[in-house]
């Protein structure tokens, strides 16, 4: 009697409950994820301001430490003495500092390397004009490239790069069984990634200086790390460890990448996450050979040689495969 009812409610055409449920909470479960792509996106270019930013600043005490004492209120800058300009000019060059105050016979003069980040230059000139006194006049010791003035092309590029990563190792875990030749094959991809990207933002739109083989290895080098990184926990976790690599390269390794400014003007936890994730090491990388002759790359280069390290060893290690091609028979 009782299996008749249930048929009978079957039949009606009553859903089960379960089942009533399922499309409302995939709409509640779509929403939540968009507000939290919204939030990740737009908190950290929001919030952003200088701090702890370092500058440079030059000359004879007596004339600088007044503007040490007006720089350093509000914890937005950190002031680095240097005893003269060609020191505090050094320091630029070197990527110490975003820029420098340097005080002299005339009259002070603020150094900035719009390269390292047009966003960056522009607060260290507004900073200077609260100074007082006559306009100071500006050197642009590192412009950036001619068609990117405000390094919104690299801003733009460090996006797609995440993408092509995590599309290669997606693809190539449907498509090559061997683990060893899916390593290969992401590192090809990420070769002809890099020279593709180079030819279209160096050659094409000008919005890149330097060696341009010098960028391609750079930007092969980001795609690399998330592929590598993307496919070794795809092969231990299945499509979740895949998901785990995009998610968090996307919703913070992408706005704490620092393109936009710099680091330093980040809130946590961007800032403190973002030189540690490929899209923030890569935006330090290209900047730094570049614009600045491969100086203060050391640090960057590390976390994605590390990447690239432990994606290799995930992939390549004896054990389980939950990411290549379902064998044969199965779907």
């Amino acid at each position: 009697m009782d299996a008749t009812r249930g048929e009978s409610r079957t039949a009606s055409g009553a859903a089960p409950p379960r089942d009533a449920l399922r499309a409302p909470l995939a709409v509640l479960g779509i929403v939540a994820a968009g507000l939290v792509a919204v939030l990740c996106f737009a908190y950290p270019p929001l919030k952003s301001e200088p701090r702890d930013l370092p500058i440079g600043l030059a000359g004879p005490a007596a004339a600088t430490a007044p503007i040490a004492q007006r720089l350093g209120q509000g914890g937005a800058f950190e002031v680095r003495p240097y005893p003269d300009a060609a020191a505090a000019r050094a320091a630029v060059l070197d990527r110490e500092v975003y820029g420098a105050i340097a005080a002299g016979p005339g009259g002070p003069r603020l150094l900035v390397a719009s390269a390292a980040s047009p966003a960056v230059a522009q607060a260290l000139q507004a900073a200077a004009a609260r100074q007082g006194g006559a306009p100071m006049p500006v050197e642009d010791v590192v412009p950036g490239a001619p068609g990117d003035p405000r390094g919104a092309g690299l801003a733009a590029a460090m996006l797609p790069l995440v993408l092509l990563g995590v599309g290669s190792a997606a693809a190539l875990g449907r498509l090559e069984r061997g683990r060893a030749m899916r390593a290969v094959w992401i590192s090809v991809l990420a070769a002809l990634a890099g020279l593709g990207v180079v030819a279209v933002m160096q050659g094409w739109l000008d919005a890149l200086a330097g060696d341009a083989m010098t960028n391609a290895a750079a930007l092969a080098l980001v795609v690399g790390a998330v592929g590598l990184t993307g496919a070794g926990l795809a092969r231990w976790l299945g499509l979740p460890g895949l998901g785990l690599v995009a998610l968090t390269l996307v919703l913070v390794g992408n706005p704490g990448s620092g393109a936009q400014a710099a680091p330093e003007t980040l809130p946590e936890p961007w800032r403190a996450l973002g030189p540690f994730l490929p899209p923030g090491a890569g935006t330090d990388l290209l900047r730094g050979v570049a614009y600045f002759d491969g100086a203060g790359v050391a640090g960057s280069l590390a976390v994605l040689a590390a990447w690239v390290a432990a994606g290799a060893l995930l992939l390549l290690v004896p054990g389980p495969d939950r990411g290549g091609p379902a064998p044969a028979g199965r779907p």
